[in-house]
Parts: C-alpha cells; sequence; structure tokens
C-alpha cells in the first residue's frame, strides 16, 4: 500500500541572478513500511526534498501526498496539525527543548496537539530507548547519543506513519550513530513505521530496503537492496 507519493517535485530560492534551484522534477512514491535511504553529496538537494515531505518547507512545484492527502494544499494551522499527529521529525541537531527533561521532550509534540500523554507509552519508549535512568535530565545533561535518542523518542511518540530522519548520526561517533540506525531499523520493523532516513554515509544507506540516490537536485537511481517486510502494526 503506498503511503508517500512525491509528484514532479521542484524547488526554487531566489529570483533573477541570485536564484538557486535545489530540486528539479523529482518525482517518486514509498510503500507503508518501507526503509528508504536517501543519499547524496551536500548540495545535492536531499534535506529540501526530506522538508518538503515533512510540511516544513513548500514546493515550488509539483506535490505530496501522505495517505491520500495533498499535504501542501491544506492552510498552515490544518498543515501543522496533520504533521503533529502523522509525521515524525528527527534532526542532526536535536532540536530538544534546553529547559524540558527528557520525558518533557518526548512528549511535547503531544502536548502541543491538545493531548494527554499515555504514561504506558511514555514508559515503554523512554525503557526502549534506554534511557529510563536519565528521564528527568535536562538535554545539557545529556550526550550526544542521548540526545538523539530523546529526539527519536518525540519522534516515536505519536506513532506517526511516516518518520523522517535527516543525518541523524552526523553528530555522532561510529559507536552511537551504528546504535541510532539499529534504533531506527526496530522501530521500523516493531511499530510498521516507514523510515526516510537522509545521509551521506553509504554504509548507513545499505542498511535500508531501498536507496535513491540524488545529485544536482534530482534523483539519478532508485535501487532496492532488499524487499520490505511491508505493513505491520502501527
Amino acid at each position: 500500500m503506498e503511503l508517500l507519493r512525491c509528484e514532479n517535485i521542484g524547488k526554487v530560492y531566489g529570483t533573477g541572478d541570485g536564484q538557486t534551484v535545489a530540486l528539479k522534477d523529482v518525482s517518486f512514491s514509498v510503500e507503508k513500511g518501507e526503509f528508504v535511504s536517501i543519499i547524496g553529496a551536500s548540495g545535492s538537494g536531499k534535506s529540501t526534498l526530506l522538508h518538503i515531505i515533512g510540511g516544513v518547507d513548500k514546493p515550488t512545484s509539483g506535490k505530496v501526498f501522505i495517505n491520500g492527502v495533498d499535504i501542501h494544499a491544506q492552510s498552515e494551522d490544518k498543515l501543522a496539525i496533520f504533521r503533529r499527529r502523522h509525521i515524525g521529525l528527527i534532526y542532526q541537531f536535536y532540536n530538544l527543548l534546553p529547559e524540558l527533561n527528557v520525558d518533557e521532550n518526548i512528549v511535547l509534540t503531544h502536548m502541543l496537539d491538545g493531548r494527554k500523554p499515555d504514561r504506558d507509552r511514555l514508559d515503554s519508549i523512554v525503557e526502549y530507548l534506554g534511557l529510563t535512568e536519565r528521564r528527568t535530565h535536562l538535554p545539557s545533561e545529556l550526550s550526544g547519543g542521548q540526545q538523539q535518542r530523546a529526539s527519536i523518542g518525540r519522534a516515536l511518540f505519536c506513532n506517526p506513519e511516516l518518520v523522517l530522519a535527516d543525518e541523524p548520526t552526523g553528530n555522532l561517533d561510529r559507536k552511537n550513530s551504528a546504535e541510532i540506525v539499529e534504533l531506527l531499523k526496530e522501530s521500523n520493523r516493531m511499530y510498521g513505521q516507514t523510515l526516510i532516513l537522509i545521509t551521506h554515509d553509504e554504509n548507513i544507506a545499505l542498511q535500508a530496503d531501498r536507496i535513491i540516490y540524488m545529485e544536482d537536485g534530482g534523483i539519478i537511481k532508485d535501487e532496492r537492496i532488499r524487499v520490505a517486510e511491508l505493513g505491520g502494526c502501527n
């Protein structure tokens, strides 16, 4: 079953002589439960594409459908609600609020949506992420790997259909990078969540079901590495 469809996505920044073409006519689809890596050099357009899929940036042209919803056809308010309920975002720089502890950062998006956090789910996710002994700590009291785990917890807590990870291991050492990738792979398997991971590291990309290669704002190759176990619970 198709979860995501991008149709002829284009993105241009600036005008005239200062114009930069970030994306050119990008089209592809992703099935529910797939783990897809998007790989490319800096400036290839991969992060811009991820931000457009995640609804935090708008395309200049083209459409993004998630579960059949044209997300950029919605008002800003409706798109914000849709994003909180259906998309989990994980960034390279963690984006944790410094004044909130681990538990508070994990449930933040849920609280912004006006919903009461499920304490049992929170306990389960904190344990799954290995943060049980750190849940009352502030981000400044955590290692880089622990901060990224909390960021993953925030992305997973609302049980989104689609998880988008933008260079999630970019600030981590080899050991923590391997652990974070394993956590994301396990989440993809356990919860049936569709995972799209941006990386410049081919060793990480090769752990996905499928790799999309980008260069100069376009897709130059799209290849399947293994057959994904599609479906699963949500």
